[in-house]
């Protein structure tokens, strides 16, 4: 496609009769297009071989060479133009016809001008859309790609260089962002780039593991410890001696706790519980929370000199809304995924339902549309991903949680990130009842770390709407 000269894109225009061509000249001219006109088929394709053009809008019956035969003529040399058929009223099943040879769209005469627009603007977008799917297919360039991480926005393309700069060193790192934005990603590209790369990657999940069972879990215990301690037990800082290890929510980690983790790395060495020794351990550190850790520290739930030995080289992953640009990108590397796992031909997705995805917001973000790519492949029985085989609340196109009721409007002093968490959570709660388990899955949170941020906020002072012992 060429690169537009006018500020629409440029048209060429055939039609035999001069008043209706002169007419639609001036009109798409006034709407800002660039127009060139032809007076028949033969003369089109003169044109077309002169320069290119975006979209190619004839009209059905000519003398010399016709509509249908012209625009088999442009898809055999010109295979990316769309073709847009003008045809008379009761011609209808040429119109069909057209369509299936190909054609973007058909207009049936008379036509209303605003209609014409409507069809012309549709199908550039659609034919932009198909180039920028095409360009993207099987296309994942280095400079777009890291490990698992995707991205062409500049947003990714920071966060590459910082992973770049860093990964050579074994200064500490914290990942920061909103849940399923990859942060595991970051910290295993920068493992997996650094000289630890024949080491150990160990990962632990801070709010995933019970309060009294995480000292064990950084540590180790040594059998009779405890009650319960029939065996030994290596801690993660000794599996990842050599290596890496990542811990995930940080913020979730308990204050006591916290002391003997910042011991632990600046010493680096551990003690197993029950032992009598010390362990040297060689390991770096990368973290990583989706709290806000400056309001944690301001309300002492999270050591400052913690964060300040976490934090040397802070990296940020932003939520999918904020980088439009990467999900063409993002979709390419899902339906190639699926299409590995499912053991299934390669599926392509309709231009207009990439332009949806890139329409939503994603509040599960990269984690949410991996699993719907997924869900789509599954349940899909063609080639071909349309419209229809997106999930129910994303047909009409809106992005989430627009018109919902339940729906937040900030106000205009602004709000406080941990109110507006406190409120979701105290919304999910009220929706299921008190139910834990469905909170957690509406919320799209573990059910630990749903426990953790109701203590978090103070929301278990209220334990009548609270259903602790409900199946996750």
């Amino acid at each position: 496609m060429s690169n537009e000269p006018g500020p629409r894109g440029s048209l060429l225009v055939v039609d035999d009769e001069e008043p209706q061509r002169l007419m639609l000249e001036k009109f798409l001219t006034k709407a800002g297009y660039d127009v060139v006109t032809a007076p028949d088929g033969k003369v089109a394709l003169e044109r077309l071989g002169e320069r290119s053009f975006d979209l190619l809008l004839t009209d059905q019956r000519m003398p010399r060479l016709d509509g249908l035969e012209l625009l088999e003529a442009a898809q055999r040399d010109h295979p990316r133009l769309p073709v847009v058929l003008m045809t008379a009223h009761g011609s209808v099943s040429s119109a069909v016809q057209a369509m299936k040879r190909g054609a973007a769209d058909y207009l049936t005469k008379p036509f209303e001008r605003d209609e014409l627009l409507v069809v012309v603007d549709k199908a550039l977008r659609q034919s932009r859309l198909e180039e920028q799917v095409e360009n993207l297919q099987g296309e994942l360039k280095s400079r777009y790609r890291l490990g698992n991480l995707v991205g062409q926005s500049s947003q990714m393309q920071d966060v590459f260089n910082l992973i770049e700069r860093v990964s050579s060193t074994d200064v500490s790192v914290m990942i920061s962002g909103e849940s399923g934005t990859g942060k595991e990603l970051v910290a295993r590209a920068i493992h997996e780039n650094s000289p630890r790369v024949n080491g150990a990657f160990v990962a632990l999940n801070c709010a995933a593991i019970p309060e009294t069972l995480l000292e064990s879990e950084f540590f180790g215990h040594e059998r009779g410890a405890f009650t319960g301690a029939t065996r030994t037990h290596i801690g993660r800082f000794e599996q990842a001696d050599g290596g890496t290890l990542f811990l995930d929510e940080i913020g979730a980690m308990r204050f006591d706790l916290q002391a003997k983790l910042l011991r632990a790395i600046q010493e680096q060495e551990v003690q197993r519980l029950g032992a009598s020794q010390t362990r040297k351990v060689d390991v770096r550190i990368v973290a990583a929370t989706s709290d806000d850790l400056q309001q944690a520290i301001r309300s002492r739930s999270f050591r400052e000199d913690l964060y300040y030995r976490l934090c040397v080289v802070p990296i940020h992953m932003p939520p999918v809304r904020e980088r439009d640009d990467d999900v063409p990108l993002l979709v390419d590397h899902f339906l190639q995924r699926a299409t590995r796992k499912f053991d299934r031909p390669p599926v392509h997705m309709a231009p207009e339902v990439l332009e949806r995805l890139q329409r939503f917001s994603w509040p599960g973000n990269v984690r949410e549309l991996e699993n719907c790519i997924e869900r789509m492949m599954v349940l899909s029985t063609g080639d071909r991903l349309s419209l229809a085989d997106l999930p129910l609340h994303m047909r009409d196109g809106a992005r989430a949680g627009e018109g919902s009721a339940e729906s937040f409007e900030l106000p205009v002093d602004g709000v406080i990130l941990g109110d507006l968490e406190a409120r979701l959570i105290q919304q999910a709660l009220s929706r299921t009842r008190g139910s834990l388990g469905p909170a957690a899955r509406l919320l799209g949170i573990s059910y630990k770390t749903l426990q953790y941020r109701i203590r978090k906020h103070g929301l278990d002072e209220s334990p009548p709407q609270i259903k602790r012992a409900d199946p996750i």
